[in-house]
């Protein structure tokens, strides 16, 4: 793949896109505001344990905490993550750093994909605009977005990046012929081109809700039969014997 690609964020998520990027399609560079966690992948340490140090030290990925680094990337990738409030309500500050951060290197031609989880219009209508603001570029004309929401399960080495169907939209369908392109190279379990971006991020974020209602759920019948003396495990496992009974267990959810 012709230019070169970033990757904004190295964490859980960052992480094994940019080394599976690098190994595949070469020329990639990670970003990451933390200058510890630089040195560390640079010795071949993942605290997050999602890349061993053998693949780490050979993918040939360039990682740096210079923002320089991002300058003239035709494909940058946006990692970072997006935690609340103490008000319960979405922190889009990362994502608006970062959005800072890379504004000013972003070229003409470029595409940013973001892949933290937002809910619908979050890509288009306050990203997009914090970038062309940052860059003095038009969005929708010198530069191109798309969304791709990570579904990376951490600690889990059988549904990895490269086995988990990945959703992928676009801004247009140059842009998303690209997307097709970059992600096609690094994801064997194939690409879902969804209709636009609001409906990949709203795909994404009733995945996490799915999960976590579930979950919850689970937990509040498990301290129900706890105080009636009753199995939960035992429980499931009967119930799971109909066809269509969804497999939760009582978990961590959020």
């Amino acid at each position: 793949m012709d230019g070169t690609i970033a990757v904004v964020g190295l964490g859980y998520v960052g992480l094994p896109v940019a080394v599976a990027l690098a190994e595949r399609c070469g020329n990639t560079v990670g970003y990451d505001i933390s200058a510890g966690r630089v040195a560390a992948l640079r010795a071949g340490e993942d605290e997050t344990r999602e890349i061993g140090h053998a693949r780490l030290t050979s993918c040939g990925l360039a990682v740096s905490d210079d923002p320089a680094a991002l300058e003239g990337a035709e494909t940058i990738i946006v990692t970072v993550p997006t935690p609340i409030t103490e008000e319960r309500r979405p922190d889009l500050t990362p994502l608006q750093k970062a959005c800072e951060t890379l504004g000013p290197k972003l070229r003409k031609g470029a595409l940013v994909v973001f892949e933290s989880t937002v809910f619908p219009g979050v890509t288009e209508d306050i990203c997009g605009p914090w970038l062309a603001q940052a860059s003095g570029l038009r969005q929708g004309r010198d530069f191109a977005l798309g969304y791709s929401p990570e579904r990376i399960n951490p600690g889990d080495h059988v549904h990895r990046l490269e086995t988990i169907t990945k959703i992928i939209a676009a801004d247009s369908d140059v842009a998303l012929a690209r997307m097709r392109a970059l992600y096609g190279a690094i994801v064997d379990a194939g690409l879902h081109e969804a209709p636009s971006i609001r409906v990949a991020e709203a795909a994404k974020v009733i995945e996490n809700t799915q999960r976590d209602l579930n979950i919850a759920l689970m937990n509040e019948i498990a301290l129900i039969f706890d105080r009636m003396d009753i199995s939960t495990r035992d429980v499931l496992a009967e119930a799971g014997t109909k066809w269509n009974f969804l497999p939760f267990t009582p978990g961590l959810v959020g």
